[in-house]
Formats: C-alpha cells, sequence, structure tokens
C-alpha cells in the first residue's frame, strides 16, 4: 500500500450527495433594495420640506410665488433673519422657550425617576393599578385634557405665568414607564449592598440607581426637551401677551406683516427655531438610541 493510499485510508470520507439531493452551499449576502428604497424614500419625505424651508428663509417675497417653483434664491436675502429680529420680540420668546424647556423637562425627568423607583423598589399596596393607571395614561390623547385644564389654570389665575405653562405637563407616563422597564434590569446585589450600608431610599435613588441609568436617563430627558420646546397649542391656549410667548406661538406673529405673509421672514424665523433643538438632538442621538434599546430590554 503506497503512503497515499495509507493516508486516505485514515481520513474519513465525506459521503458523496444522493439521486436529486443538491449540494448544501453558503448563502450569499443579499442586498435588500426594497428595504434601502424605503429608506431613502422616507428620508427624503423629511428632508426635502426641511430643505425648501431653509432655501425659502433666503428668498425674495416674489421668488416664493413664481410658477414653476423655484428652489434656489437668486440672491441670498440675509435681511429676511433681520427683519425677524425687527418684527417681533423674537429675544423674549426664546428666553420663554429656554426657561420652560429646562424646567418643565427637568421637572419630568425627576419625577419619573422616583415614580419609578417606587413602582420596583418600594412595597406598597395597589403598585400595580398604579403602573395600570400609567400606561392607560399613555393611551390618553394630550388634546383630550386641554379643556380641564385650561379650566383649571385660569380659575388659579395662571394664565400668561410660567406655571402655566409648566405644570399641566409635569407628569410624563412615557419617561416613567421607560425608567421602570430599565430599573427592572438592574443588578440587585448593588442595592442591597447600599442597603447594608444604610442608604436610604433617597441615597439609593440618587448614587447607585441614576448613575447606572445614565443611558435611558439622557434619553428620557432628551425627548422631554424636544417635547417641550415644540409645544405649540398649550402656549397658545394659556398666553395671550407677547412677552409670554414661547418661539412656536410667536412665530405666528409674523404671519399677515402689512396684510401679505411674507414666506421668507415666516421661514427665516421657522430655521432660527427649529435650529437648536435641532443641533441638540444630533449631539445626543447616540444616547437616544442606547437608553430606549436599555429600557426595551426589560422583562
Amino acid at each position: 500500500m503506497s503512503l497515499d493510499e495509507k493516508t486516505t485510508a485514515g481520513a474519513p470520507r465525506v459521503p458523496a450527495p444522493r439521486a436529486g439531493q443538491q449540494e448544501l452551499r453558503v448563502p450569499k449576502r443579499r442586498v435588500d433594495v426594497l428595504g434601502y428604497a424605503g429608506l431613502v424614500v422616507a428620508a427624503l419625505i423629511m428632508v426635502v420640506p426641511m430643505l425648501w424651508m431653509v432655501l425659502a428663509s433666503f428668498k425674495q417675497r416674489d421668488e416664493i410665488y413664481t410658477i414653476p417653483s423655484q428652489w434656489l434664491p437668486g440672491a441670498l436675502q440675509w435681511q429676511n433673519y433681520a427683519d425677524v429680529f425687527a418684527t417681533v420680540p423674537f429675544g423674549h420668546f426664546l428666553l420663554n422657550s429656554v426657561l420652560t424647556t429646562v424646567l418643565g423637562a427637568g421637572f419630568k425627568v425627576v419625577l419619573g425617576l422616583m415614580c419609578a423607583y417606587a413602582l420596583v423598589f418600594v412595597e406598597f399596596p395597589g403598585k400595580r393599578i398604579v403602573f395600570l393607571v400609567v400606561l392607560a395614561a399613555l393611551m390618553v390623547p394630550p388634546q383630550v385634557t386641554l379643556i380641564p385644564n385650561y379650566t383649571l389654570i385660569a380659575q388659579m389665575g395662571w394664565l400668561n405665568t410660567y406655571q402655566g405653562i409648566i405644570v399641566p405637563g409635569l407628569a410624563s407616563s412615557l419617561g416613567t414607564f421607560l425608567f421602570r422597564q430599565h430599573f427592572q434590569t438592574l443588578p440587585v446585589s448593588v442595592l442591597e449592598a447600599a442597603t447594608l450600608d444604610g442608604a436610604g431610599h433617597w441615597r439609593r435613588l440618587w448614587q447607585f440607581v441614576v448613575p447606572l441609568s445614565a443611558p435611558t436617563v439622557s434619553a428620557v430627558a432628551l425627548v422631554s426637551v424636544v417635547s417641550e420646546w415644540n409645544q405649540y397649542l398649550w402656549p397658545l391656549l394659556v398666553t395671550d401677551r407677547a412677552g409670554m410667548m414661547t418661539l412656536p406661538v410667536g412665530l405666528t406673529m409674523l404671519q399677515n406683516n402689512d396684510g401679505i405673509t411674507n414666506w421668507g421672514v415666516l421661514m427665516a424665523g421657522t430655521v432660527l427655531v427649529m435650529l437648536p433643538i435641532l443641533l441638540v438632538f444630533l449631539f445626543f442621538q447616540r444616547r437616544l438610541v442606547a437608553g430606549l434599546a436599555a429600557g426595551a430590554l426589560a422583562n
């Protein structure tokens, strides 16, 4: 027996494929054309109106009304942005929006943290019922509560005040739900060790639970900031003085200037309103995805 025959004799034999049986092949990676096409269409639906808004903010009034539509401005009209500050007290609107956004979003996060901590780590009767109420609040449209909230705020004399804008929206059922889902994934041993060291609920929440939940806290904070900044209907109802209007409501004062809507100035004001919150969202978008994913992994 030759050397090749000995080597072949000791090696395991792979059975040949039977008749009518195809050989096993490793599936090749295929590009999902339809999936990418859907993403492109969705991106265009969101980006094209924003692009038109930015370009229109640099156009003259006559260029916006041309048919067929003229996308690129003939010359950049920076005067539109100067007219925004000259027509309305834009700086005052900006200050009101910053105050209501920071205070409203901050209180939403703090109250959501404390409520979720109680639902997970504190034993009290009716805890399950409270959580069901939180879930039910997620399904109630905010428009349903506008009239009752307005009546209450008016009776308390809080119209045209910061507390009238902020207080009715402090409870965040979405933040409470996300925090609760994430708290259930935290290691119990850490909290047990903190309890043995004499840490109370307040210390355990802020020194142990919150640092371990940084992605979720960032996600809820970002969602709350965007929601507060873009809020329009409620501030429109409870404010009728320019000194208390926020940016979305103040934009309505740019309409019907001299009897004709100057869309170039209006689009310039819209760009100025959108730009700060867009930069914040782009900067913290990774934390938003990480926080929402961390809340979704709960049992």
